[in-house]
């Protein structure tokens, strides 16, 4: 419900309240399996008995995450250090002070406050009065794309509960471009402030870990002041322990992770009435430059960026790795468990961080606060935005559940088997691509669609069987058995569908016809050959279940020739290193 109260400089005038605190505007799934909207208090109130929130996207789930985490780091002023954290995984009560702390800071969570709205600029008004539609602020409207939207043609109102939600998000991912500048605005020219980035988050390959309930998520994620690969000041503190933002901005740099968590990006002001919010004020906020922040900000991998290196002259230079939309999280595993694992370039650090986040679980786990048998689920979240960032082209959803011992500070041998078996896949994959290739060859057809369509279709058979093999891994005591396990069943399942492919192949490729080779002679290449050279790449990639000293690595320069015996030829058809020669068929 709203409530009414009158402005104090003019009596005749109203303004409504939306207390977040005691609303609710938080989309949750119990653990029973029921959906549920909870306010602020009760989400930390019943944190045990939900399993996570929801969001109109996977993006608006990172971003209250990163909210509720901001509370209760400034709630619980830490925690200090690691045994404090570990008093607040064994109490129940854990988040008691952050009812307390809540209360204190009412006024700042209310929504339509006329002095302090949340997270939201009084007055902010452009030099003609407009009001735009809020599209601006709903991501799931595509800017002139709006035909594939539940919300056709236009977002024409919202809820009070939908309008703060999409503040959190909008201030995390609101798009780049040119936007309408705001009175008194510096940078505004010709009424405009050109492009400044895309907020906060949008630069990020977001991760967080999740646990059994949201009480364990909010915890395992509560990373303690003396962790090491991450800095804190005395002066960090949330978006609403300070003075509200004015149009424009003061430069400043952000201080730590309570400050990054609610990083204000845009200047918003919501405009509404008795039923809720029909309009949006947007401009640029606080821009932030993503070089660097890898000792500030825990939710991204970082990438070494030469270019960066060459251009500022200083080394390392890190930059958030964002997700390939094209990817599934098994496939990028290397992303988030590598750093400890690579050998690096230099000496300066190494080629990638794994999110810091991460870091922090394995040290849970190294240090004996977490069992080695717990899982966790690494929760992928981002963008892909386009045309310079002014639209959102996809957003990036996934889950991958892993036992923390593959996070183990001292023991990698479980890590390094579980990227192993992801590079198995993708081999395997690869060589599935190049029979697709082959077969179209021997048509004399295009040959990138199907060998796209192909590998397609080989990862997407392997995706639930590899997450599967991960989960397992938690009970496993040999896990070079598991992988080579995982290695028989790859080989079977990609064996499967490259029969397929040749039995499907039809009567043009079976006959084949004449392909020149690497070597300046001709082939016949036909569905024989070509399957022929399918099974030998697939025993190079994974080795031979029958012969237990067979090559599996993917490794080295050898090929393989129609017998299946080594020999040092390059391949003459196939753009893979697990190529095999063919014998030459002269016309």
């Amino acid at each position: 419900m709203t409530q009414t109260t009158e402005l104090p400089d003019a009596a005749t005038s109203e303004v409504r309240s939306f207390d977040l605190l005691g609303q609710p505007w938080i989309q949750v799934l119990r653990s029973d399996g029921s959906q549920d909207e909870l306010s602020l208090l009760q989400v930390f109130a019943q944190a045990d008995d939900v399993r996570h929130v929801l969001g109109d996207l996977a993006t608006q789930e990172f971003a209250l995450v990163r909210l509720l985490l901001a509370v209760a780091h400034d709630a619980l002023d830490g925690p200090a250090d690691i045994e404090k954290w570990a008093e607040l995984w064994g109490d129940p009560d854990c988040f008691a002070p952050v009812q307390t702390y809540l209360a204190e800071h009412r006024e700042r969570f209310d929504l339509l406050h006329p002095v302090t709205p949340f997270l939201q600029t009084p007055g902010l008004r452009t030099a003609k009065d407009e009001v735009f539609s809020l599209n601006r602020i709903v991501a799931d409207v595509p800017a002139g794309e709006p035909f594939f939207s539940a919300r056709l043609p236009d977002v024409g109102r919202l809820t009070f509960a939908e309008a703060a939600r999409w503040i959190v998000h909008v201030h995390a991912y609101d798009t780049s471009g040119i936007k309408t500048g705001m009175v008194d605005d510096d940078r505004v020219k010709g009424g405009k402030v050109y492009p400044l980035g895309t907020g906060w988050a949008g630069g990020l390959g977001g991760v967080f870990v999740e646990g059994r309930t949201l009480r364990e998520t909010l915890l395992l994620n509560l990373v303690a002041a003396d962790t090491e690969e991450l800095d804190f000041s005395a002066d960090d503190r949330p978006a609403w322990r300070r003075e509200p933002s004015g149009p424009g901005s003061d430069g400043r740099s952000a201080t730590g992770l309570r400050d990054l968590y609610t990083w204000q990006s845009r200047r918003v002001r919501l405009h509404y009435d008795a039923d809720g919010v029909h309009g949006v004020v947007l401009g640029y906020g606080d821009p932030l430059v993503s070089r660097n922040k890898h000792r500030l900000e825990p939710m991204t991998s970082w990438r070494r960026s030469p270019a960066q290196e060459k251009k500022l002259g200083q080394s390392p230079v890190y930059l958030p790795l964002e997700h390939d939309p094209a990817r599934s999280a098994w496939r990028g595993i290397a992303a988030l468990l590598a750093d400890r694992l690579e050998e690096t370039s230099s000496t300066e650090g190494p080629l990638r961080l794994r999110p810091r986040i991460l870091e922090w679980v394995a040290r849970l786990v190294t240090e004996g606060h977490l069992s080695r048998r717990f899982l966790v689920r690494a929760r992928v979240a981002g963008v892909r935005y386009g045309t310079q960032q002014s639209v959102v082209d996809e957003v990036v959803d996934d889950r991958l559940v892993m036992p923390v011992v593959m996070l183990h500070a001292q023991d990698h041998t479980y890590a390094q088997q579980a990227i192993s078996a992801a590079e198995d896949a993708d081999r395997a994959v690869r060589v599935l691509g190049d029979l697709a290739a082959d077969l179209a060859r021997a048509t004399g057809s295009e040959e990138e669609g199907p060998k796209s369509a192909a590998r397609a279709e080989g990862f997407d058979a392997l995706d639930q069987p590899y997450r599967d093999w991960l989960s397992a891994m938690a009970e496993v005591v040999d896990p070079f058995e598991h992988r080579s396990a995982w290695q028989r069943q790859v080989r079977q399942t990609v064996g499967r569908l490259g029969d397929r492919l040749v039995a499907a192949a039809g009567d043009a490729a079976w006959e084949g016809r004449i392909h020149s080779d690497t070597k300046g002679g001709t082939l016949w290449l036909n569905a024989s050959l070509a399957d022929v050279w399918f099974r030998a790449r697939l025993t190079r990639a994974l080795g031979d279940p029958g012969c237990p000293g067979s090559p599996g690595s993917g490794e080295g320069d050898a090929t393989f020739g129609d017998d299946g015996s080594h020999t040092p030829q390059p391949t003459p058809s196939s753009d893979t290193d697990d190529a095999v020669t063919a014998p030459e068929v002269h016309a």
